[in-house]
């Protein structure tokens, strides 16, 4: 029988709404109010970093770690071709010239053998993205910024409780990003934070998040008055938003377990295939504790991709491929440049599926699945 799995169903633990009526009956509805300072507390304790600023995307975290690095024009930005258009947007907003860096064939993260090789004199900052919350190899990557004084800012917009080495995602670099959207593992909508962990940016954060002024300090009573500082924007969200993400961040470990759990009944059910090679699942290398934020496989090559997601989609199951590659699109060949041949994220990006995952995802829809991509693989 015909089934209708969505891809994606966004999760609520029972409490959003009755913090948000907390949030309206304490008369407190812009923000940076009481709900904003909780998850600014869990933010930092759980990552460690030296501060976390909640933001209205992690588009707006992305261009305030442009703002902060000072992005002028030419300035020269490594990242991966392979990741959502506002990794490069931020920097290009401020002039600044995407430089897209082939990925590696396991993780389908930023190659960190291959970044040397892109820098020059108007490289000023690495943006290693952590692709379905599997961490790049930060030491590498942030040994190379130490050797030739550049800034790292992590695109953990998929990583919130996951790991590397034991580190927090976006706890590693100068800065890091994080996603709260409706797609992502814990939401509030639309969301973001940005993770400050070099100190020395942590004020100016505050400034550029506040429309460029002091505000932050005169409420602390640091100030008698505010003032116009320097460049910025309004980019932290309502307190309405911040209520709705604090029931969130309270359940993160239950959630993140669910998912793990759908994570690996989906890695068991299909290893058959790839024991077949009519396709690869994920490769989490043993210094990464994923947070399950997506299942894919890679379709073996002489697969037709459309077909297997037509014959999913007959069969009621929402499944979907991933990124247009930045470099092949308009934008990219506008703005960015191009190092290397980009042969993995060429080949990959058109191998990848995107299997439905979801808190609450059932054991028996994940058997349909599988049985309908086997059919559909065989066929």
């Amino acid at each position: 029988m015909t089934q209708d799995i969505q891809f994606n169903r966004p999760f609520m633990t029972g409490k959003e709404l009755y913090y948000i009526a907390e949030a309206k009956f304490g008369n407190m509805l812009a923000g940076d109010g009481p709900f904003t300072r909780r998850c600014h507390e869990w933010l930092e304790n759980k990552s460690g970093c030296d501060k976390a600023l909640l933001t209205h995307s992690c588009t707006a975290a992305l261009e305030m770690a442009a703002l902060l690095l000072d992005i002028k024009q030419g300035d020269e930005i490594i990242m991966p071709s392979y990741t959502f258009v506002s990794t490069a947007n931020a920097f290009v907003l401020r002039g600044g010239v995407p430089v897209f860096v082939d990925i590696r064939e396991d993780t389908l993260n930023l190659d960190e053998r291959l970044i040397e090789s892109a820098i020059n004199q108007r490289t000023r900052a690495i943006v290693p993205v952590h692709y379905a919350g599997v961490a790049c190899e930060m030491d590498t990557i942030m040994d190379i910024a130490e050797r030739h004084g550049l800034m790292v800012v992590e695109d953990a917009a998929q990583g919130v409780m996951a790991t590397y080495k034991g580190r927090a995602l976006g706890s590693i670099g100068d800065l890091g990003a994080y996603s709260f959207h409706e797609t992502k593992n814990v939401i509030s909508g639309e969301g973001g934070a940005l993770l400050v962990n070099a100190p020395t940016l942590a004020m100016r954060a505050e400034i550029i998040r506040e429309k460029g002024t002091d505000r932050s300090r005169f409420f602390r009573g640091e100030v008698d008055k505010y003032t116009w500082q320097e460049a910025g924007s309004s980019l932290l969200p309502g307190e309405l938003v911040a209520a709705f993400l604090w029931a969130q961040l309270e359940e993160a470990e239950r959630i993140t377990n669910d998912r793990l759990a759908t994570w690996q009944r989906y890695h068991a059910l299909l290893e058959p295939l790839e024991v077949k090679e009519l396709l690869r699942r994920p490769i989490v290398p043993d210094e990464c504790q994923h947070n399950a934020h997506m299942y894919y496989v890679l379709l073996a090559p002489e697969i037709d991709r459309q077909k297997v997601l037509n014959e999913l989609k007959k069969n009621g199951i929402s499944s979907v491929f991933h990124y247009v590659p930045l470099h092949s699109s308009p934008g990219g060949e506008r703005y960015g440049r191009v190092q290397g041949e980009l042969e993995v994220t060429n080949r990959q990006s058109e191998r990848l599926v995107r299997l439905p995952l979801w808190v609450g995802l059932t054991a028996e829809q994940q058997e349909y699945i599988a049985k309908v991509l086997t059919r559909a693989i065989s066929s």
